[in-house]
């Protein structure tokens, strides 16, 4: 078998993947993806229909795959399924809990196709991965919260949920969700506020109760990273004296907490933030080399220090 019918192979295979896993794949986009001309993916197509697979859709139109038509289970490479160990590694130690035991169902069914070579590899590599450097934090206790906001995504239907404020208040709110986001060690839904009339990001584990409505989003949205800008609302000045020892250490995090502009003095360096974190994740940033940094403003960001260290030290009793 010459390496040229390989290719042809692997190609037409590929092509079979992206049909089964999108509702139409254009011709165009394929020959970028496998880096052939148009032609050559007609040919691949005519192929595939000539094996007896029900294509739908025309040259130049886009193709699918006839509703209700079933595949046989499509074996992975031994690559991909080192890929999958590695990624439920991930998911076991950085997933909400909700998102997590839908992974782990997904997995069994991807297990239960493997040929026996693949599971046995499986068996032999998985204890050899692992998540270091994780601190856990205390998850909600709902058990479908993300599903359901992503359902609500998807369906372009309005959210209440009953959340619990940084200063323990609880509100009901009404939002629509534009997407969600992990960030310093927790899960944040991105949404518009009906009640603020503005996008707010909300915290996964202080969500009290969520509720999914009929009521349609009043406006379309874009991609998440769209909205990223309007995090929390206002930003707060920070400054901070920082001896210069531990500069280097903070030197690629800095940038996630507002950063902008440091100078060099006798006493140590001078950093300047605004900081949209000022009360979650920056404070608990700043503990992880507090003992080398000197609150210059604001007096708020003391306090909340203080705290913080409180409370570490309750916990250390």
């Amino acid at each position: 078998m010459n390496d040229h019918y390989l290719k042809k192979l692997d190609r037409v295979t590929a092509i079979l993947t992206q049909l089964q896993s999108k509702p139409t794949v254009r011709a165009q986009d394929l020959a970028a993806k496998f880096d052939v001309s148009i032609r050559t993916i007609y040919r691949d197509v005519k192929t595939l229909e000539n094996a007896g697979i029900p294509i739908i859709g025309e040259a130049g139109n886009g193709y699918s795959l006839m509703d209700g038509y079933k595949l046989p289970p499509i074996m992975f490479t031994k690559e991909e399924v080192l890929s999958f160990i590695t990624a439920e590694k991930l998911m076991q130690k950085f997933s909400h809990q909700s998102l997590g035991d839908h992974y782990q169902t997904a997995m069994e069914k991807v297990r239960s196709v493997l040929r026996h070579s693949d599971k046995n590899l499986i068996r032999n590599i998985e204890k050899q991965i692992d998540v270091f450097n994780h601190h856990t934090q205390p998850g909600s206790e709902l058990k479908n919260v993300i599903p359901t906001i992503l359902e609500s995504i998807a369906d372009k239907t309005q959210l209440i949920i009953e959340y619990k404020t940084v200063d323990s208040r609880v509100t009901n709110r009404t939002v629509e969700a534009v997407g969600v986001f992990f960030e310093f060690n927790y899960w944040y839904i991105m949404a518009f506020c009906t009640l603020r009339k503005d996008f707010r990001q909300f915290r996964v584990d202080r969500i009290l109760q969520i509720f999914k409505t009929q009521n349609p989003f009043s406006q379309e949205y874009g991609q998440i990273n769209d909205y990223r800008r309007y995090s929390n609302g206002e930003k707060t000045r920070v400054r901070l004296l920082v001896e210069k020892k531990i500069i280097g250490h903070i030197v690629n995090s800095k940038r996630y907490y507002g950063f902008i502009e440091e100078t060099e003095t006798e006493n140590g360096v001078e950093m300047t933030f605004d900081t949209e974190w000022i009360d979650e994740g920056f404070p608990r940033w700043l503990i992880t080399f507090a003992d080398y940094a000197t609150v210059l403003e604001p007096e708020s960001l003391k306090i909340k220090l203080r705290h913080l260290t409180e409370s570490i030290s309750k916990n250390l009793e």
